[in-house]
């Protein structure tokens, strides 16, 4: 599986951004996805996860009610919807996914994207 993520930039504190991560190489319909972050000094945290079958999505305490994760099968992508951005939420933003479809939480990731930058300034 090779993984794309896409949609990182700046924003003002309250404001939105959509993290897209494509996938390519698999049946992308029968992996759980997860989308983890790194802030500057920080260890690498997972941030929300979704199941193959949509069913309940994971979300860290920091993000619950705030951010939203789904996914397009047909369009081979998971998405990260970021509201109510805070300076905290800077980080680099990557997706992942276990290394096997129909995986059963909780997840190991193995297949990463490159990451995307997101910048929220206060």
């Amino acid at each position: 599986v090779q993984l794309q993520a896409s949609g990182g930039g700046l924003a003002q504190a309250g404001g939105s951004l959509r993290l897209s991560c494509a996938a390519s190489g698999r049946t992308f319909s029968g992996y759980a996805m997860g989308w983890f972050r790194q802030a500057p000094g920080k260890e690498r945290m997972l941030v929300a996860s979704i199941s193959w079958s949509e069913s309940t999505p994971y979300y860290a305490d920091s993000v619950k009610g705030r951010f939203t994760i789904s996914r397009d099968n047909a369009k081979n992508t998971v998405y990260l919807q970021m509201n109510s951005l805070k300076p905290e939420d800077t980080a680099v933003y990557y997706c992942a996914a276990p290394p096997y479809p129909y995986s059963d939480p909780p997840y190991e990731y193995y297949y990463w994207g490159q990451g995307t930058l997101v910048t929220v300034s206060s």
